[in-house]
Order: C-alpha cells, then structure tokens, then sequence
C-alpha cells in the first residue's frame, strides 16, 4: 500500500537537540493536538494550528541548553505534562506553561538522556544512570561504555519497571534495579530508543548510528530479535523514531527521522516484516519525529522537528490539484488572505534587513564601535563507515556554509561523495617540513548550503590530526576549527567477538605502569574504546579490520597487556606507538612477541580477492578509450568479443568506481609491502633492499608467486 503525504511548514524555533518535541495527548476525540518543542537557547515553545496559523500557548524565556523533552504524568491519566532537562536539572511544565518542578539531580555531568513514568524518573549523564522516584534515589548504575538513550518498559508480565540503555559499544544493557540483567548485541552503536507499543509490552525499537533499525523482545532474562533492518542504500544514522499507525492499518507503522534528513514510514505487511512505505527528503537533520494529528482534522501527519528548528509536517490531507497553463485559477478566500500575509511579512523582513545592514555599515566606521564575533552552533560526526572502511565527516551549520577548509598532519585520501556538490580545490603541500602538512583542501559551497558530508580514507599506522575550518556566510566573517583524531590502528571497529581458529600473532607488555595509563594508550591507538577506564581489574576489547577483515583481541589490567592479532602489521603498529607512549612516561617496558608465519599466508590470502578485483577493474578502464576508438572506427562493437563487449557497455560504471576508488591499488600494495617488512623485522632482519622485487611481483601478480616470495628466507 503506497502512502502519499504532502509537506507543509508550521514554525522555526532555535537550534533543537535530539527527541525534544513531543505531540501533547488531543482534548477531544476529534481535536488537533498542541506541539510542545525545546530549543538549545533553552526556550520551550508550545503552540496549537488555527486556521492554518501556528498559534501559541506559551513561550518560556531563555536558559541553558534543553537536551531532551518527554511528557509525564499520573498513571491512568493523559500524559500532557511536560519535562525537559538541561545541565544536571530536570524541570516540569502543565500544558498551559506554568512550572511546576524544578529537580536538580546533583550529577556531575549534564543528562544527556531522560524518561518519565508516573512518579518515577530514569536519567542518563554520559556513563552514570539514575532513578528517582518522588525525586528520591533509588538506583544506581555505571555503564561501561557512553550511554545514548534510554527507555522503561512497563507490563503486565513484568513485576516491575525495566530500563533498558542504549550504549555506545554495540549493547543494549538491561536492568534490574542497580544492577545489570543482561545485554543484548545490537549490530551498530545504538543512538535512539523507543516502545513499540506506547501502552506497554516488552517490544523496544533501537536505532543505530550506521543507520539499521531493529525490534527487540525483553524477557526476563534473555531477549528475543524480531527482525533487523540493514542499512542498504547508505542513508544516515537513526536519530528518532516513533510509531503511530498513519497507514490506518490498525497495526502501528514505525516512523523514522535521519540525521541526512531523510524521513521514512515502514508499514507491516502480512509476514509481520517491516516494508518501507513512504520516503521523503528534508535539507538537514532531523532532530524529532512523532505521530498525530496537528493541522486539520481529520487528517493525520508525521511531524518532524530539524536542527535549525523548522517543525515540518507531512500530512495525509490531500493536496489540491495543479493548474493547466491558461486555466484560470480559483482561490478561497483562506488562501487569499494567506498569501497577502505572508507578502506583507515578507516585505517587512527585507525592510529589516535593509535597515541592519544600514546600521551595521555606520557602526563599522565608527571608531568606539567594538566588533563582536557571531556565534554559531555545528552539529559534526566524525564516524567509520564498516562497508568501504572510510571516513565520512558530516558538519551542519545553523546557517549557510560559505566555505570549509580541510587540514591533515597525516596522508589521507579525500573520496567522492554523490550528496557533496561543493567545488574542491588543493593547494600544493610540503609533507617533508617538521609539522608541515599532507592535505589542503578547500570546499567552496554552492548557496544555502547548510549540510556537508565528506569522505576520507586514512592509512593504518600513520596517525595525527585532521582539521575541518567552518567560516558560514555571517558578518563579520568568522571562523570554527573542529579537530578529529586519526588514530593509529584507524580502520579498526570495535565487534563483540572473534574467529578463534584463525592463526594469531601475539604481543606481550609488561611493566610498572597503572590500568589507567595502559588504558589511556589503547584510547590513543584504537577508535571506539571508552575514554572512561572500565571498572573491574582487568577488561578486553575485540575489533575487526575493516579495509582487510584481520582481527585484534586487547587484553589489559595493571602492569600487564595482551595483544593478539592475525595481522602481524597491526601486532607491528601496536608495538611501535605503545613503546612510544610509555617512553614518553619514562616507563620500562618488557616487550615480547610470539609470531605465527601462517598468520602471513592467511593475511595474503584475505587481500588477494581484493586486489585480483582492482587489478581487474584497473585492467577493464586501461582498455576502454581504445575499444571506443574501434568502435568508431567499425561504426559497431558487434566484431567484438563479448568480454570486451561488456567493457564498453559498462564503461561509465567501471570509470565511476574507479574514479571512487583513488589509490585503492596503492593502499594494497603498501599493506603487501608493509607485511612483509614486519614479517622479517620479527625475525630481526632488514629487507628493505628486496622491495623492488616484491613490486615487479605484484606487477605480473600470481597469489603462489607472491606466496614463495614471501617464505624465501
């Protein structure tokens, strides 16, 4: 069943956080409902639609930055009472905007994540987790990993109430007061959660930040995956959900907000497998989304919330039908007095604008005047994508991006990206100076440009600083560094295990050195490990190679750490920046090394389908402008055999992915070069002269050939 729904603005607000609009419950059966929504500059604005007019209820005054908003209440009552936090305090508002509760929490970070259930609230502040009830503590938990959302399920077959956090390491944590149930594996770092069903049950929606969706079933000791959603077509992460049956099914649908601004309705089909039934794209991230009904009844809509606070609604209220050229066209008179207001607005803006520009020109000549810098928020993300084993940095600014500046201290490639209309240009750089750099890169943006996403590759082993410099197109011109840590072992992601029976490598430290400080040095080598030392003696992490599939178990505790890997470069690395960092502490390190030679062989054999792949595709793009060239010349291509047939017909492809791909061929040959230099530097010997015979092999590359070359002594 198709869905058609049709985009309609209501208001702007400030800059809004994730999950702070709420839909508040309708008076009657057929009224439209109240939006309530908080901003960063603190504000919390609820207004009602009249006439299609955003009229509002109340408007609080400014303060610190609200990070979420949820509805509260007495059980068996409408939940329409509103709670927002900001920093470490939690406040409630009646629907008419009268506050009536102010709950500071006494947490040393700000609460990041909140949920409100009859007298009980659940808060979230980077790792701690709190539950009060009446504003009483009553449970405590310390995650092990940055916890992202948080939700409570409330059922009939539960005894009691069951948080369940979203964190950052892959897991959702159930439990059972202050201590952990159970966890349950999710395939990406989970960001948002919700109920399936609004008026209990045990089914959670998760979302993560690659993008996949899933429905969980929480038991009382184990939990059940209904189904899991792969993210496909490569669309952004998952920043809200809600369901509400729009479809009018009777099933509820699952709507879904992205942070590219994509926004999407999944419907069940009879197989109860979710099936997306509508799509549509906004310009910037959406913040919130909910279901209900707000413009006009009867129709229903999917209102979203975006970054910079337009609050949009997709409704189901049919659109009126286009007019024919030469066809005269009729408007009521709602429509007339509509467009003559929004004329006359318009007018009074462009005379605004006219008249600050005026004012800021004579205070720019003005000797006493004192230029003050505009501030301006942006929203960045710097993630590693699992599918292409890169890095895509996405920045949104609150206002147009004029132009971006991109500066690395460390080779990395800068790839296409087909959402990325900005032009880029380089500039020359000098690598061989002491902190000179490796990339200058400039994105000049086409105009109301407010989203940019980038995509870059790094090298393992090579490690330092990217850095991204925002100027928007403000006055006085302005200008935000955002800096980004490529890291030595880069290209690593964190997984919940790992193939035992591959052969491994190992790495041994031993020395005077604290859980904390080898913890500290494992944070500076690997992406995804909490900047937190874990709790307990001892802990381990397993990751798995993204570019290459070769895996890495860290284990570590006090004056100890092990290191196993079926990659004797990341074995290499390892050693390297771990003897750096504990030198530059003046610590002792007994390093020892057990290095298994099938480890090398098995790693080969991981690379050789990847790079038969690139030798191939470099092959098929060598020989289309002479094909082209004979086809011109025979007037056809049916002469042809049909292998060079297929190159011609799928030449545009075959250029595009190569275009995609700079120095994929490179990259291989260099990870091929560097096994085998560790390999021998293992054994203690210098092979560095027999480098240009590896080349000339992988030149004519025969996987045997490469093989013997690497077991000669």
């Amino acid at each position: 069943m198709e869905l058609h729904l049709h985009r309609v603005d209501y208001t702007q607000v400030g800059v809004t956080s994730q999950k702070t609009m709420r839909l508040l419950p309708a008076l009657g059966k057929k009224a439209t409902q109240k939006v309530a929504i908080a901003d960063q500059d603190g504000v919390i604005t609820c207004f009602g639609m009249k006439k299609g007019e955003a009229v509002p209820v109340f408007k609080t005054l400014p303060g610190p930055k609200i990070a979420r908003m949820d509805l509260g209440g007495a059980a068996g009552t409408p939940q329409e009472k509103i709670f927002v936090c900001s920093g470490s305090q939690v406040r409630g508002f009646t629907k008419k905007g009268k506050q009536f509760l102010t709950f500071e929490a006494n947490l040393t970070e700000s609460i990041n994540a909140m949920h409100v259930s009859g007298a009980d609230l659940f808060v979230c502040a980077s790792y701690i987790y709190n539950h009060y009830c009446d504003c009483k503590d009553q449970d405590y938990f310390l995650s092990g990993d940055k916890i992202n959302d948080i939700t409570c399920l409330s059922s009939e077959k539960l005894p009691h109430l069951v948080p369940v956090l979203a964190c950052q390491d892959r897991v959702l944590r159930v439990l059972q007061g202050s201590e952990l149930a159970y966890d349950v594996e999710v395939p990406g770092p989970p960001s948002v959660l919700e109920l399936y069903n609004k008026d209990g049950g045990q089914e959670v929606l998760y979302g993560t930040t690659d993008g996949k969706i899933g429905l969980v079933q929480i038991g009382d000791c184990a939990a059940v995956t209904r189904w899991e959603i792969e993210n496909e077509k490569k669309k952004g992460g998952i920043l809200c959900i809600d369901t509400y049956d729009i479809t009018g099914d009777g099933v509820n649908d699952i709507l879904v907000g992205r942070d590219d601004g994509t926004v999407e309705v999944y419907g069940f089909d009879s197989s109860s497998e979710p099936a997306l039934r509508f799509e549509h794209v906004l310009t910037e991230s959406v913040t919130s989304i909910q279901g209900g009904c707000v413009g006009k009844e009867p129709y229903e809509e999917v209102l979203t919330a975006t970054y910079t606070g337009w609050v949009t609604g997709l409704t189901t209220e049919p659109e009126r039908a286009e007019a024919v050229q030469g066809e005269e066209v009729r408007m009521s008179k709602e429509t007339q007095c509509k467009i003559e207001a929004l004329r006359a607005e318009l007018e009074q803006l462009q005379v605004k604008v006219l008249q600050g520009r005026e004012q800021y020109q004579q205070t720019s000549q003005s000797s006493t005047a004192v230029s003050a810098v505009p501030i301006f928020s942006i929203n960045d993300k710097f993630t590693l994508c699992q599918d292409d084993a890169s890095y895509s940095l996405t920045l949104e600014v609150q206002t147009a991006i004029d132009n971006l500046l991109l500066q690395s201290d460390v080779p990395i490639d800068l790839l296409d990206v087909d959402k990325n209309s900005a032009v880029v240009s380089f500039s020359e750089c000098d690598s061989e100076q002491p902190n000179g750099n490796f990339l200058l890169a400039t994105y000049r943006c086409q105009a109301n440009t407010t989203r940019l996403e980038l995509k870059v590759r790094s090298i393992e082993g090579q490690y330092g600083t990217l850095q991204a410099y925002v100027t928007p197109r403000l006055q006085p011109k302005t200008c935000q560094v955002r800096q980004y840590q490529i890291k030595p072992l880069s290209l690593h992601q964190r997984t919940h295990s790992i193939d035992p029976d591959r052969p491994m490598n190992r790495l041994s430290l031993v020395g005077q050195f604290s859980f904390a400080e080898i913890h500290s040095w494992v944070v500076f080598c690997l992406p995804e490990v909490p900047e937190k030392t874990p709790a307990g003696e001892s802990v381990t992490f397993y990751f798995h190679n993204t570019f290459l599939g070769t895996q890495l178990e860290a284990t570590y505790c006090k004056g100890e750490g092990h290191f196993k890997s079926d990659n004797i470069s990341t074995i290499s690395i390892l050693r390297d920046v771990l003897s750096k960092e504990a030198t530059k502490k003046k610590i002792n390190l007994n390093i020892s090394y057990d290095i298994d030679d099938d480890s090398v062989s098995h790693t080969l054999q991981m690379i050789h389908p990847k790079l038969e792949y690139q030798l191939l595709l470099a092959k098929k793009v060598q020989l289309i402008d002479a094909l082209k060239e004979l086809q011109v010349h025979e007037g056809n291509a049916d002469f042809l055999i049909p292998e060079y047939r297929s190159v011609l017909d799928e030449s545009a492809n075959l250029l595009e992915e190569y275009k995609k791909q700079p120095a994929h061929l490179e990259r291989l040959y260099g990870m091929i070069t560097d096994l085998f230099i560790d390999k021998f530097k293992f054994k203690g010997q210098n092979v560095k002269t027999k480098v240009s015979s590896l080349l000339d092999i992988l030149d004519s590359y025969d996987l045997n050939s490469l093989l013997d070359f690497f077991n000669e002594p």
